[in-house]
């Protein structure tokens, strides 16, 4: 079973048997398009195969999915499959599942291991993981050393990406120090999805995507919210691993009738 998610960023791709991943695969997405991707009249195709991916039944979800033909591969709603990966690797039903992409960011009602509500930011990349990116060159850092900072947040009111970045330099002009100023980029990461999360509470908030790597959104969150904050084991593949699983279960549906 190969499921694959076609993200803004990335291209994530996971093979599955028997329950267990065998296979996993990363890719930056205009890269992933460029070099393996043929383009039809009805969009991109690529060969598995020429990836190291055993042919096999693929399912699919993600940005990308309507634009790229994958031979037979069905396709799955983002929500469903990213609920079907946190259900999966955390073994828990109830919680609120907080997924920020490269461009977008996801919250959902979990209950009894299905989706009951969402809600999803994707018209501004201030709430995303490319927002994270854009503050770590403007700071002078990488995104993981930006993430390791929570404590003594700049306050920082610039909703904007774009104007965010004139707000920094405008606070490091006015003597902030840097470590102050990445925590406030982080705590305004977690200000732009704080209505949703409130929305959707849970007592349990469980992380997936890239934005989930972020140590300091992980303690800013249980800080601000009082709740459990949970980061899943793979929170990046998570997508492409709800996409096997829930081609497993349509399988044994199947095999049942």
């Amino acid at each position: 079973m190969l499921g694959i998610d076609l993200g803004s960023r990335n291209v994530k791709i996971v093979q599955m048997q028997d329950g267990l991943v065998i296979n996993h695969a990363l890719y930056d997405t205009i890269w992933f398009y460029r070099n393996y991707g043929a383009r039809l009249r009805s969009g991109l195709a690529w060969d598995l195969g020429e990836l190291g991916f055993a042919d096999d039944q693929v399912i699919a979800t993600g940005y990308g999915k309507i634009m790229v033909q994958m031979g037979q591969a069905r396709q799955i709603p983002e929500i469903q499959a990213h609920v079907k990966g946190a259900v999966f690797q955390t073994g828990l039903h109830d919680f609120t599942l907080l997924d920020i992409g490269g461009q977008d960011t996801k919250v959902v009602k979990v209950r009894e291991g299905r989706p009951v509500d969402f809600m999803t930011n994707d018209r501004c990349a201030a709430s995303s993981g490319r927002y994270l990116e854009n503050m770590s060159v403007v700071l002078g850092m990488s995104v993981e050393e930006l993430s390791s900072y929570s404590k003594a947040p700049v306050e920082l009111n610039a909703t904007c990406a774009i104007f965010g970045e004139s707000e920094i330099i405008a606070r490091i002009v006015e003597g902030c120090s840097l470590e102050e100023l990445a925590a406030g980029v982080n705590l305004s990461l977690y200000r732009r999805s704080a209505s949703m999360l409130q929305q959707m509470a849970s007592e349990l908030i469980v992380l997936s995507g890239g934005g989930a790597l972020n140590k300091a959104l992980q303690e800013i969150i249980a800080r601000e919210t009082g709740r459990e904050v949970l980061r899943l084991p793979e929170p990046q593949l998570n997508g492409a691993i709800g996409c096997c699983v829930s081609g497993g279960m349509e399988n044994a549906q199947n095999s049942e009738q």
